[in-house]
């Protein structure tokens, strides 16, 4: 199309909750051809994400099976040896994947030998010609600078859930916290990845109030993750029910009209979805998902390589390719 929506960053709490409670079939309509204008509809990039240090976190997350508070069956793994991710990386590449992220149960990150050994996995990767993508906690300006010189295309930064509910799932850190990380990283000139999880216990305006605090940064985040509550045994949300399809369609729809030209990413939770629920998600904007060799997303259940692809030739879609410069 000739034409495209307008990208907004002055977006008002009323007119994103107008938005979300449009009749759901209305919704889907609006985003769905907002999509199309900024984005191929036939595409789904394809992410693969690794956990590259498991466990032990001392964060409260309420959500989380890798805060060592919790008791869970997580298995504890230090940080993987630098060759091993990158074998990962090939592998993902080979599978079809795009992008590649490494993900460290970190509070934030530390000037150590650890993070020299990061440093190196992010500058392998990039040689193989994926977009790299981190998420290690908070980290300083200076440290996203040292992951932007070594290749890294984005960092993940979820919000979780809104700011005023964020105290009721963790205590040990802040939500400025998290936005201070995020302008680090965009003052680095890394691309943001920054969504958050429904399924918490939140409320519809909760969920809102989130999507109204990305939609309103000076710059859109170019990657905007929708998970659902991954229950673990052992956590504080364990008990709490499965979120709804339709629920997941509601918030990616959202997102898609308010974040035109962002990826939005349908992320945890799929394991418990059918690929008709999945096409719904599809269809009212998402346009990328996690796969993982190991059919996990961190510690959690998640498709496989084939099932998804397979999927994706069910729908008559196609892994998207690597562009070199952002959507």
């Amino acid at each position: 199309m000739d034409t495209k929506t307008t990208l907004r960053n002055d977006w008002t709490k009323e007119e994103i909750e107008e938005i979300y409670h449009l009749p759901l079939m209305e919704l889907i309509y609006k985003a769905a051809t907002i999509h199309r204008e900024w984005h191929d509809p036939s595409e789904v990039q394809i992410s693969t994400l690794l956990s590259i240090k498991t466990g032990g976190c001392p964060e409260d997350c309420s959500y989380c099976g890798q805060a060592a508070r919790y008791h869970t069956d997580i298995k504890v793994q230090a940080l993987l040896p630098t060759e091993t991710v990158i074998a990962h990386a090939q592998k993902a590449k080979d599978s079809g994947s795009s992008r590649f992220c490494m993900a460290a149960a970190w509070r934030e990150v530390r000037n150590n030998r650890d993070f020299d050994r990061v440093i190196d996995m992010v500058k392998g990767v990039n040689e193989l010609g994926l977009e790299v993508c981190c998420t290690l906690g908070m980290l300083t300006e200076e440290q996203a600078i040292r992951l932007q010189e070594a290749g890294l295309y984005a960092y993940n930064h979820n919000l979780d859930t809104s700011e005023q509910y964020y105290e009721e799932i963790i205590s040990t850190r802040t939500f400025d916290n998290r936005i201070n990380t995020i302008n680090n990283v965009r003052k680095a000139g890394i691309t943001v990845c920054s969504g958050g999880i429904i399924g918490l216990g939140e409320t519809h305006r909760d969920r809102i109030s989130m999507l109204l605090t990305l939609a309103t940064m000076p710059k859109h985040p170019e990657s905007v993750p929708i998970n659902a509550l991954a229950r673990v045994a052992g956590t504080p949300l364990a008990d709490n029910e499965k979120v709804d399809t339709w629920e997941m369609v509601r918030m990616i729809a959202t997102a898609r009209i308010v974040m035109p030209s962002s990826m939005v990413r349908l992320s945890a939770g799929r394991i418990e979805m059918t690929e008709t629920e999945q096409a719904w998600c599809f269809m009212a904007g998402a346009n990328s998902i996690f796969t993982g060799e190991r059919e996990t997303l961190l510690v959690t259940p998640n498709p496989g390589v084939s099932e998804d692809m397979q999927m994706l030739q069910t729908l008559g879609l196609r892994p998207m390719m690597k562009k070199e410069t952002c959507c």
